[in-house]
Parts: C-alpha cells; sequence; structure tokens
C-alpha cells in the first residue's frame, strides 16, 4: 500500500494513503477540523477542494474561515446556494456570474436573467429560506470536468446563453462544473466540501446590472448576500452593519455640518466651517510632531509640466489616474502625487552628508480621477490632502529611519484612541519600475525594521507602488473594522531618474535612498474614519464645538456672552444659545450637537458668578467656578 506524506505548517509530517482525498486525511488524522476546513492550499501554490487525491508527497496549508483564502472560498459557496435555490423557485431564471468581492453591500453576488419576473426586496426572504433548505440537506459538492466543446453543447441544450459565452471566451481545452444535488454550474472553483457548512446568511440587497458591465447589454438583477460559519457570527455581524449606519460619516457630517458634496464638484468635499476647524486640528497636530522630529514644511505646486511625470515614471504608470491641462501650448498635469515636486526642492541645492537624512514634510493636496461608481464620501474622493513627507538618506540610515517612522506613527494613532494595529508589507507589482536588486534590498530593509520593533505582518503580494515596497498600517476601530491609513515605501527609482545626490565622506557623489511616509494617508479619509470611529463624539482637543452654552432665560444673555468671550480669549471653541426656547430643548439640541459640555446659566450661576455643566453623555449636572471650569477644561486638554 502506497502512503504519501502530507506535511503541515508546523513541520509535522503525517500518513495518507495513496487514493484517499484530503477529506479522509482530516478525518483520520484531523478530526477537530471536519467542520472547519473548507480547502486546502498545496505546496505548488494552488487552492484545491478537500475532495482533491494527491499523487505525490504534499506540504499543505488547510484553509478555514479564519483566512482571506478561506472567506472567499466560503463566499464563493454562498454564490452558488443562491443560485440554486433561485432556479428550484424560478426555473426558467439565467444565471451569469457570481462572483466575492471585498466592498459592497454583501460578500457576494449573483447577477440573474429572470425574463419578464421583476423581482422585489419582498422575495428575498423566499429565497433565503429555499437556501436554508438545501443547507440542511447537506448535499455534497462534488468536481468535474468537460471538454470546451462539451460543454458549450451541454449548456446550449439547457438554454444557459451566458454560460456559452463566458465558455466561447475562455482558452483552456477543459472547463470545470461544480454540482450539488441536482444543481451545477460552471466554475473554477473551490469550494466548500458539503452545502450544510453554509449555516448562517443572509441576502442583504437587491439592484440592477448589465450584463459584463456594458450598458449596451441586458440589464439583470443582482441579488447581494452575506455568509458565515454560525449564526451567532451572522447576528454580530448584522449588529455591527446596524451600527455602521447610525455612523456613517455621510450622516453624521451632516448632521454637525462639516462638509458637504456639490453637483458643480462632484467627488470634491467642501469644508464647512465647523468641519474645517476640525481639518486644521488635525494639520496642526501632525506639522508640531514632524517638527519636533527635525522635518521641514515645504510647499509645492498644483500643476506641473507633463515632463516631470515623465521623468517620475508617474505618466507611463499612473496616468489613467491623472488630470490634465494646456498651458502656453504645453501639456500640464494637476498633481496626483507630491514626490516628484519634493525632489526638485531637493534638487535646488547640492547637499553633504552631514545634511541628511533630509525630512521634508508636506500638506499637499492632490487631485486623482476615479470613476464615479466608487466615490464613497470622505473615504473615496477626487481630491485630497495627504501628510505626506519624503526623506532623503544614504542607503546605511534607510532601516533606522522606518524605525523611527514605526514609533511615529504608532504614537499619532494612540493619540486618537486606536490601540489595535495589522501591518503588512506589499511587495512589488506587475507594473513597476527599477531593479530586481533595488527592490530586494528596499523589501528587507522594510522587513528588517518589523523584525527589530518586534511587530508582526502580512505579506500583500504584488501590491506595493510603483516605484518601491511599502508597509502599510491598518487601525482597528471602535466596531472592529480595519482601515488602511499610513504607509512607509523605499524608493530607489525616483533619485535616479532625477539625478539627485549628495557628497559623501569620501570627497565622491552618492544617490541617496528615497522613503516616502504618510500617517493619516489622506486628511479626508482619516477623518472620516474619525467620525465614524468616535461615532462624532470627539474628545476635547479635536472637536470642532467643544462648548455651548445654554441660557435659562433671556435676563441671562449678558451673563452667558461674559462666559462665551472668556473661553474663547482661553482658546477653546465655543457656541451659545440666546434663544427666547425652554432650556430643556436648548439641552436637547446641544446633545446633538456632540459638544463635550453643556454649560447652562441661569439666576443662581449669574449670582455666583459660577458655570453649570454636563458633560457629553452624562445627565448629571455639576456647579463649579468659573476658574475651577477652566482648570478642568485645561486639565482634560
Amino acid at each position: 500500500m502506497s502512503v504519501y506524506q502530507i506535511t503541515l505548517p508546523d513541520g509535522k509530517s503525517k500518513d495518507l494513503e495513496a487514493g484517499k482525498s484530503f477529506s479522509d486525511f482530516i478525518l483520520a488524522q484531523m478530526p477537530f477540523l471536519k467542520e472547519k476546513a473548507l480547502a486546502v492550499v498545496l505546496s505548488d501554490g494552488r487552492t484545491v477542494d478537500l475532495s482533491y487525491t494527491p499523487a505525490q508527497n504534499e506540504s499543505v496549508r488547510f484553509l478555514t474561515f479564519e483566512e482571506k483564502e478561506g472567506k472567499e472560498v466560503f463566499h464563493h459557496s454562498s454564490a452558488h446556494l443562491l443560485g440554486m435555490a433561485v432556479q428550484r423557485l424560478w426555473p426558467n431564471a439565467r444565471l451569469t456570474v457570481g462572483p466575492v468581492i471585498e466592498n459592497g453591500p454583501g460578500f457576494f453576488f449573483y447577477d440573474i436573467d429572470f425574463g419578464d419576473t421583476i423581482l422585489s426586496p419582498e422575495d428575498l426572504p423566499k429565497i433565503e429560506e429555499e437556501m436554508g433548505k438545501i443547507v440542511k440537506e447537506d448535499l455534497v459538492v462534488k468536481r468535474w470536468e468537460l471538454s470546451k466543446a462539451d460543454a458549450i453543447q451541454k449548456f446550449k441544450s439547457e438554454n444557459e446563453p451566458y454560460k456559452v459565452e463566458l465558455i466561447q471566451g475562455f482558452d483552456a481545452e477543459s472547463v470545470s462544473l461544480y454540482g450539488q444535488g441536482e444543481w451545477y454550474d460552471l466554475c473554477r472553483g473551490p469550494h466548500v466540501a458539503r452545502t450544510g457548512q453554509l449555516k448562517a446568511f443572509k441576502l442583504t440587497a437587491i439592484s440592477g446590472a448589465y450584463w459584463k458591465g456594458d450598458a449596451k447589454n441586458k440589464q439583470l438583477t443582482r441579488i447581494y448576500g452575506v455568509s458565515f460559519p454560525s449564526k451567532k457570527q451572522l447576528d454580530e455581524y448584522i449588529f455591527l452593519i446596524e451600527e455602521a449606519k447610525k455612523r456613517d460619516h455621510r450622516k453624521i457630517g451632516k448632521e454637525l455640518d462639516l462638509f458637504s458634496f456639490q453637483e458643480e464638484a462632484p467627488g470634491f468635499p467642501f469644508w464647512h466651517p465647523k468641519g474645517t476647524v476640525l481639518w486644521n486640528t488635525l494639520a496642526e497636530y501632525i506639522r508640531e510632531e514632524c517638527f519636533r522630529r527635525g522635518y521641514q514644511e515645504i510647499k509645492t505646486p498644483t500643476i506641473l509640466n507633463s515632463s516631470l511625470w515623465k521623468r517620475s515614471g508617474h505618466w507611463d504608470n499612473f496616468k489613467e489616474n491623472m488630470y490634465f491641462t494646456e498651458i502656453d501650448e504645453s501639456d500640464f498635469a494637476v498633481k496626483p502625487m507630491n514626490c516628484p515636486g519634493c525632489s526638485l526642492v531637493y534638487k535646488y541645492h547640492m547637499h553633504s552628508y552631514r545634511e541628511l537624512p533630509l525630512r521634508f514634510m508636506e500638506l499637499g493636496t492632490v487631485h486623482r480621477h476615479e470613476m464615479s461608481g466608487v466615490l464613497h464620501g470622505l473615504f473615496r474622493v477626487r481630491a485630497f490632502t495627504q501628510d505626506d513627507a519624503h526623506i532623503y538618506a544614504p542607503l546605511d540610515k534607510v532601516e533606522s529611519e522606518v524605525e523611527d517612522i514605526i514609533d511615529f506613527t504608532f504614537q499619532v494613532y494612540k493619540k486618537f484612541g486606536f490601540s489595535e494595529f495589522k501591518t503588512f508589507i506589499a511587495t512589488r507589482p506587475e507594473k513597476s519600475q527599477g531593479s530586481d536588486e533595488d527592490w530586494n534590498a528596499a523589501t528587507q530593509a522594510l522587513i528588517d525594521a518589523l523584525n527589530k520593533k518586534g511587530i508582526e505582518y502580512g505579506i500583500k503580494e504584488g501590491e506595493g507602488a510603483f516605484y518601491g515596497p511599502k508597509i502599510e498600517f491598518n487601525i482597528k476601530d471602535s466596531l472592529g473594522r480595519h482601515w488602511q491609513c499610513g504607509t512607509v515605501q523605499i524608493d530607489f527609482s525616483m533619485p535616479n531618474r532625477f539625478e539627485l545626490d549628495y557628497t559623501a565622506a569620501d570627497g565622491k557623489k552618492h544617490t541617496p535612498v528615497m522613503i516616502h511616509r504618510a500617517i493619516y494617508g489622506s486628511l479626508e479619509r482619516f477623518i472620516g474614519i474619525l467620525i465614524e470611529h468616535f461615532e462624532g463624539k470627539f474628545p476635547l482637543w479635536l472637536n470642532p464645538t467643544q462648548i455651548r452654552v445654554v441660557t435659562v432665560a433671556e435676563t441671562h444673555n449678558d451673563y452667558a456672552k461674559d462666559v462665551v468671550s472668556d473661553l474663547t480669549n482661553k482658546g477653546f471653541r465655543v457656541e451659545v444659545d440666546l434663544r427666547n426656547e425652554k432650556i430643556g430643548s436648548k439641552i436637547r439640541d446641544s446633545i446633538l450637537k456632540r459638544v463635550n459640555y453643556i454649560v447652562i446659566l441661569g439666576d443662581k450661576e449669574r449670582d455666583s458668578h459660577s458655570v453649570s455643566f454636563r458633560r457629553m453623555g452624562e445627565e448629571k449636572t455639576e456647579t463649579i467656578s468659573r476658574d475651577g471650569f477652566l482648570t478642568l477644561l485645561k486639565g482634560e486638554l
């Protein structure tokens, strides 16, 4: 009897009898994975079904729902569950594609041609009920292959024109199908072993979509869904979605009058007075922190000649995201990034090794062309300001600079109350510039810096910038969501392209390494994250309106004006409500404005030269002297 060695990630090997599948292996050797394992990654990097029968020794990694790849398998299988339920209920419905997605109203969707039937949200519970029946049937999921010609003939005979069109576009000689019970679909997989694993799901939305995204083609019905291995996970997700709706930065931004978007400039935010205070507070904080670390601030033009962008590589690698104009019959571009302009500032002077590392910071506004369909409040805009910095350093100083940036980044995030992070290294993309030697050296410098700091990290293959690898910092918000914000990127290419140099200790000219660094990433996006993280209830130092003074009656207005003047002169951001309204109504309005302190002034406060106040989120009212209130505020700051 032949036996293969199956090596697990911990280096231990276990036996598998030849002809047996990975499902058999789990049952015999790792039964605790029976319900958790979804697919398996082989030695050559392929991801296959658990029904796969190996023909040699293998080093493997079993995927569960905890890994991103495992979630993709689970959600793709859930799309098949949806497709099967739909065709049981509407046998004449024609399926098109059902992919997994990262951003949208679900984790997966299926585009379906219902013919003359018009589906509505009221139909979704009926589909969910049928999906539940299929889960209870616990059908085995099977895979098989057909020649391209046989597959075309099969789907033609079953009146599945979309599948035929897809297959005709394939280059392969054969195609794979996946089936469960009486139903099957064209798919390359992999999929879960049984429908019974897809225990918890919910259909979340319905919309229209054109076949292949082309408005000239037929409009289809798109059904979105989410799914989890357990009902508890689904319930937690639904709770978070409802909580996220309450915290939507677009909703709160409107309520607090922070920003708006106008038809005259789609995708370009308009900052209102309070929003501008918030924006400036973030800018001033990061500026002060940079100055403490030896950065010098610069400002570079918004529009630069096309020759600059060709020299930097953006013309070849980023052109589709840029805006262009013509000046004096020459081509110019609106800057999508700040780095080329910064390099011209560096190049303007001669530099010695004694000056390096040279740290330039710039709160630079950039413009990037985004498709209208992906615009999303402050999270995806066409104009935004980066808290950019570019550091020019000798090669032997790069690692220590990266270490300092890591410390700086985490200090900033902790200032805003973020304490949990995920860190990644993004490696060379397919569309890039520079030598393999430089890319390898740059990537290793990032790895070494993170290792020295004892920071765990993942790898994002092929997701680096076109000019260099990068570290990506992800912050975890109060709802447990992760947001990619800061980056550190090492760039050997641009200094060479711009012929940047410095005089080394040996008297010779050397080329510096350029480190690109951002901590917020984009002030606009970071503000959107903060709005949702705090639910608009900002800490005192950050809040555009820190204090709101309300009066019990008109006879207290003069005293209120004196209190407001005093607080404003001390540097606090204060509003006053002198309306002839009931005090209860004024307090309710102040609570909705999410101010840190509501100051209530009546006869007692006026006569005793004191103030009564409520803290944000509290109903208790305290009375204190005006000097005592100032001391309290300063202490909190």
